[in-house]
């Protein structure tokens, strides 16, 4: 799947992959504007005895917001965390099966992440429950997150499929 990453595709897999590049490069802006910010009330606390209320919870908002972003792009790169020490020996066959095995035990964490996310963001909507400082309704960062999820799962259906032609061309060598 390494070297089909690497290759533009055409298509609606082009466009998925194009749209979970820039949403990942958007999770990164989002962690330079936290950085900035807290630079800044860090800078301002020192200097003028006043931070930023709140930036505490913008942190760990954005955070967690940026998180969510990054995990179609691992996904879809074959970036996840990996224990290579126990299949290093293995076949090209074995190799590509666990691949494939991972990728759709990924898409089931996808799905049931999207199913109770989705109920835990209604929950927040229904409860108006908001952050102690800023008043920011909790649920604003669970519509980035549902997003997040959405194109993982759309970057699992895709790793799928590449990981299945892949644990075919080994099969048949």
């Amino acid at each position: 799947m390494d070297g089909d990453a690497a290759k533009p595709a055409a298509g609606l897999t082009g466009l998925a992959r194009r749209v979970i590049e820039g949403w990942a490069l958007a999770g990164g802006l989002v962690l330079l504007g936290i950085a900035l910010m807290s630079t800044w009330s860090s800078v301002a606390g020192v200097v003028f005895a006043k931070p930023l209320s709140g930036d505490f919870e913008l942190v760990e908002m954005g955070v967690a917001v940026a998180v969510f972003m990054f995990l179609p792009y691992c996904q879809i790169t074959d970036a996840n965390v990996t224990a290579d020490i126990f299949t290093a020996r293995a076949g090209v066959r074995t190799q590509a099966l666990l691949k494939l095995l991972s990728a759709v035990i990924a898409l089931g964490f996808g799905v049931l992440l999207t199913w109770r996310m989705y109920a835990g963001m209604l929950d927040y909507q229904q409860y108006v429950e908001t952050t102690t400082i800023l008043h920011i309704p909790i649920w604003y960062a669970y519509v980035p997150a549902l997003i997040s999820l959405a194109l993982l799962i759309m970057a699992c259906v895709i790793s799928m499929r590449d990981l299945l032609h892949e644990f075919r061309r080994a099969a048949s060598a």
